[in-house]
């Protein structure tokens, strides 16, 4: 398309510039790389590695126990005695509630059955145990 301004024939500037539209992408891309794998989980736990593994895509709550045995429930640090009331307060029927139980493999089974009974004493008997599929 041409335009004529006093004798002068000017084209109009038909093209989109991209630049600024890759940066503001590169640079999306390179926060989302830089803070997913923070918003996966602040506790440091090697779970332990089995040949059946389900992946989890609904979000439940989550007790973990990391290789000082300290409890976690969700992201918080939690006295074991006062797990099974944490676990009750907010949900009406703990039967039906489903906890995910991450434990790092260094931990003693004493330690891990701990949490199992403390768990169990809120009235919740369906347990997830959180591994991690073998390499191969």
């Amino acid at each position: 398309m041409a335009f004529s301004n006093g004798g002068r024939t000017q084209t109009s500037l038909a093209e989109i510039n991209m630049t600024p539209l890759i940066d503001v992408v590169l640079v999306l891309l390179l926060i989302f790389m830089l803070t997913a794998p923070v918003l996966q989980s602040g506790i440091d736990v090697a779970v332990p590695k089995t040949r059946s593994v389900n992946q989890v895509t609904e979000e439940r709550q989550v007790v973990t126990i990391n290789k000082d045995q300290q409890v976690f429930l969700q992201d918080k640090v939690v006295n074991i005695h006062e797990l099974p009331t944490l676990l009750r307060a907010g949900s009406a029927n703990p039967a039906k509630k489903i906890i995910y139980l991450r434990a790092d493999e260094r931990v003693p089974f004493g330690a891990f059955a701990s949490v199992m009974d403390a768990v169990k004493q809120a009235g919740i008997t369906n347990i997830s145990i959180v591994t991690q599929p073998i390499e191969k």
